[in-house]
């Protein structure tokens, strides 16, 4: 359980960091960001498959581009939902959207599924590394 938690408050610092670096997102306060990455993962959960198989075909002739426009539509569904975060444009939600998966991708590559931060030691052995 702890595990959900960590990835919840990475979610959340995606998103003050794409509010930070993008002009066309705004958050308004903490709890704004919080209840805003809590709906982004549930929709991530439970829509997001839905939509990436419907678009299948789309998704494949962009080499899984268009993912990213999906991300960018749950990311404004969000912010027509929780009242201090706002997306302006489809343009400020897609930089958003591309923000937010790389700063959370990065941090949930370095957290175990209990919820620890791993630390991968790498060791060389002749001449290749394990």
């Amino acid at each position: 359980m702890s595990g959900l938690f960590f990835r919840w408050s990475i979610l959340t610092l995606a998103i003050v960091a794409a509010a930070y670096l993008i002009e066309g997102i705004q958050v308004s306060n903490f709890f704004a960001a919080l209840f805003a990455a809590a709906l982004l993962g549930i929709l991530n959960a439970l829509f997001r498959p839905i939509l990436i198989l419907l678009t299948l075909p789309i998704n494949i002739l962009s080499l899984g581009l268009f993912t990213f426009v999906i991300n960018a539509l749950l990311l404004m569904m969000v912010s027509g939902v929780i009242g201090g975060f706002s997306v302006t444009g489809f343009w400020p939600a897609l930089v958003g959207s591309l923000i937010i998966s790389l700063v959370s991708w990065i941090l949930t590559a370095m957290v175990s599924d209990k919820g620890k931060v791993e630390v991968i030691a790498l060791k060389k052995r002749g001449d290749h590394w394990e």
